[in-house]
């Protein structure tokens, strides 16, 4: 019998962008979620707690996907997820416009609280304007470079799939102390 292991990854950012979708969209597992609709104004439900979900990955590594809520009311949950995580995701949805401005103080809380990489995704962007969204987002949320910023559909697998594989990229890299920037300037040189 092999022993398992896990890492906790983190999704979070602007509401309604898509953390629970993303979620349900990685996970082997039905996903643990406790959502209501809080604003009583017939939106869709927000997420009052977090999110879970597991997805295993190769022989004894299970990840373990912890969505936040959003609501300034719920942040105190970001403390209880925060802990232990090897990363975190932050989604922002291109179709609404105070998407990115709310992310802001969201991205922040995190980076100043929990040194882990992480990568930003921006959610149901129109494949023509996928370039222009994702520097918006850069310039918007004060992105360094050596920090990936990528377009995802969160409702196909397949996406969500390469946006985890950037995050876990980004932890590997941040593990062996290497950047992107590092390896061009080692090039350059």
């Amino acid at each position: 019998m092999t022993a398992t292991s896990s890492v906790k990854v983190v999704v979070t950012g602007a509401y309604g962008a898509g953390k629970t979708t993303l979620v349900r969209s990685l996970s082997e597992i039905n996903v643990l979620t406790q959502e209501r609709s809080v604003t009583g104004s017939g939106d869709a439900p927000d997420t009052i707690a977090m999110d879970f979900g597991r997805l295993t990955v190769g022989d004894g590594l299970s990840l373990h996907l912890f969505g936040t809520p959003t609501r300034d009311r719920f942040d105190f949950m970001w403390d209880v997820v925060k802990d232990g995580m090897v990363g975190f995701i932050v989604l922002v949805d291109d179709s609404r416009a105070d998407s990115l401005p709310e992310a802001v103080g969201v991205l922040n809380w995190f980076r100043e609280r929990a040194n882990v990489p992480y990568v930003v995704a921006v959610n149901k962007v129109a494949p023509a304007n996928a370039e222009r969204s994702i520097r918006r987002a850069r310039h918007v949320l004060r992105i360094p470079d050596h920090v990936r910023v990528c377009a995802v559909d969160v409702r196909q697998r397949a996406s969500s799939k390469q946006l985890l594989l950037q995050l876990l990229h980004a932890a590997t890299e941040d593990a062996d102390g290497v950047h992107d920037e590092d390896v061009e300037q080692a090039h350059a040189g």
